[in-house]
């Protein structure tokens, strides 16, 4: 038997493009000879659904899909994700079902068993696990039909209380399958392939599995579908960030007889400042694109200070856009250094994007003397540094509004995990490119994207990092130094460890209390903050709940 994992990228509601693409994979495996091409999760409608699935006509539209895509299976079946209505007054109304197409008929509908409410998934708000568990007979073959977090429940502390593959192996079946919806970061495509190999080992049986790919506003797919063999050997590693299609003859897999190869992988315990760094920029650059692409925008705006933060911004932007739809705006102040304005000027020669210089000097004096018989003589402090933040951000979106721009948010996660960072001004933008990535990540960014030739000047990367709010400011008058504090907060953020595991580690305890206080009482920031492109295991934004008003270490 001959399959196809066919591995797409959809866009969330657009059935009629969904249904073409899908339709489309299924002509090119006919062409290819297969006897079933194999799609991804909820390929029909897009992953993930949300708040859409409450509404009666998303389903309809659904099911009319489906019926759209059976039209094509006289010649080829095809597995398909979509929801499936619950037939029973009890439970939800929904299912989240794989949909077996043959002869132009809906052979079989597999539900999946586990639903995952962690991070960013929340599956049981809108589905009901299944109640059974069947192989589905083709062409003389048993197929054990999975969907993604069907196949995770293995390892020493499993978060559910059945596994489905347990109950369908009882039914001697050939060959398992799961269609995925699993989103990217920096160390999960080490992790799939763990639990691939595990499930193989365990059942003895080849595994195909399907993976989307594509970025849904925060989330980033990357691909990367697997196809094993039946003694755990990756037989083929499908392209990450981009669509394929790929071909297996299942004998193959079933009678292979190469030895199971020795693998180990050690999930990182610590925060390794240039670990997956081209995978990490690769699902940026996936991020904006898909973003701008799938809401129909096409020119995007970077307020350019000279810093580390823009400049990788404004160059992955224009790797993603192209170069000329990403427009520059440097808005200097009186505390604005020369070279910082000279940088900013390099960089966008060096990517050959459109740029502009706003002074904000006379804007800035004229709030100045606004506030002046209300300031009543207090001396120099935050408000007037913020003064000069929340200016450049009216500035730039008054830009971005005339000529329609999207703001790309320069923030980095180390800034938005400690507050450093102005509310209406510098933390403005439509889509926060690296608000999950580590202030000595993006150092690692920078270094990667001048990996054949010098494209960010070398000046904005070795230079201390500064705001210039006030004179002779340096980020390091605030926080503490970047290689220190971003290990502190991943072991918090990413690994939810507390005060005590951390200074176990050897951090100062005084640095530790007071990282987390930092961390725990700008919540309020980060609750009004834009979306953020996912790229670690726990970012900001629907992945991480936390309450505002805490008293938790603050």
């Amino acid at each position: 038997m001959k399959i196809v994992l066919a591995q797409q990228n959809y866009h969330i509601g657009n059935f009629e493009l969904n249904t073409e693409k899908i339709i489309s994979g299924i002509q090119e495996a006919i062409a290819m000879g297969a006897d079933l091409v194999v799609f991804s999760e909820l390929c029909v409608c897009g992953y993930p659904p949300r708040d859409f699935l409450e509404f009666e006509d998303f389903i309809t539209k659904c099911y009319a899909a489906i019926d759209t895509i059976k039209a094509h299976t006289d010649r080829i079946a095809v597995i398909v994700g979509a929801p499936a209505r619950n037939p029973q007054r009890e439970g939800k109304d929904l299912f989240n079902a794989a949909w077996f197409l043959h002869e132009q008929e809906v052979k079989h509908v597999v539900h999946k068993t586990l639903l995952p409410t962690y991070d960013v998934f929340d599956e049981y708000r809108y589905f009901e696990p299944a109640y059974e568990w069947n192989v589905i007979p083709f062409k003389g073959k048993k197929l054990a039909l999975t969907i993604c977090e069907d196949i995770w429940n293995l390892g020493d502390n499993p978060l559910y209380r059945i596994c489905p593959m347990d109950q369908l192996i009882l039914q001697q079946p050939d060959v398992m399958i799961n269609i995925s919806a699993s989103p990217f970061d920096y160390d999960h495509d080490q992790d799939r392939k763990e639990i691939i190999r595990a499930n193989v080992l365990k059942y003895k049986l080849p595994m195909l599995y399907s993976c989307t790919v594509g970025s849904q506003t925060e989330i980033v797919f990357d691909g990367g579908s697997l196809i094993f063999d039946a003694q755990g050997n990756i037989v083929k590693e499908m392209p990450y960030f981009q669509e394929a299609l790929q071909l297996v003859e299942l004998d193959d897999l079933v009678n292979s007889r190469q030895p199971a190869p020795v693998v180990q992988h050690t999930p990182i315990r610590e925060l390794v400042f240039d670990y997956n760094i081209d995978r990490i920029y690769n699902a940026l650059v996936l991020g904006i694109r898909d973003y701008f692409g799938k809401m129909g925008f096409t020119k995007a705006i970077v307020a350019s200070s000279g810093g580390i933060d823009s400049a990788v911004t404004l160059a992955i932007a224009c790797e993603a856009l192209g170069k000329d739809n990403v427009r520059a705006v440097l808005m200097p102040s009186p505390y604005s250094t020369e070279h910082s304005v000279d940088d900013a000027v390099a960089l966008s020669e060096s990517l050959g994007n459109p740029y502009d210089t706003i002074r904000i000097n006379g804007i800035y004096q004229s709030f100045l003397d606004a506030l002046e018989p209300y300031f009543k003589g207090l001396p120099f402090n935050v408000a007037e540094e913020n003064t000069q933040s929340r200016i450049r951000g009216n500035l730039v979106m008054a830009l971005a509004n005339k000529f329609g721009y999207i703001l790309l948010n320069t923030s980095n996660k180390s800034e938005l995990s400690t507050g450093y960072g102005t509310l209406y001004g510098d933390m403005a933008g439509g889509l926060s490119v690296l608000g999950d990535v580590y202030k000595m990540q993006v150092y690692a960014l920078a270094r990667y994207i001048n990996r054949d030739k010098e494209i960010i000047p070398v000046n904005i990367i070795e230079k201390a990092p500064s705001a210039e709010l006030r004179p002779n400011q340096k980020d390091s008058d605030s926080l503490p130094d970047y290689a220190v504090l971003d290990r502190i907060l991943y072991q918090y953020i990413e690994r939810r460890q507390g005060p005590r595991e951390i200074i176990s580690q050897g951090f100062d305890p005084q640095l530790v209390a007071r990282t987390l206080k930092l961390v725990n009482t700008n919540e309020y920031k980060r609750n009004q903050f834009c979306p953020i492109i996912r790229v670690s295991s726990k970012a900001f934004g629907v992945g991480r709940r936390v309450p505002i008003v805490g008293k938790y270490l603050s």
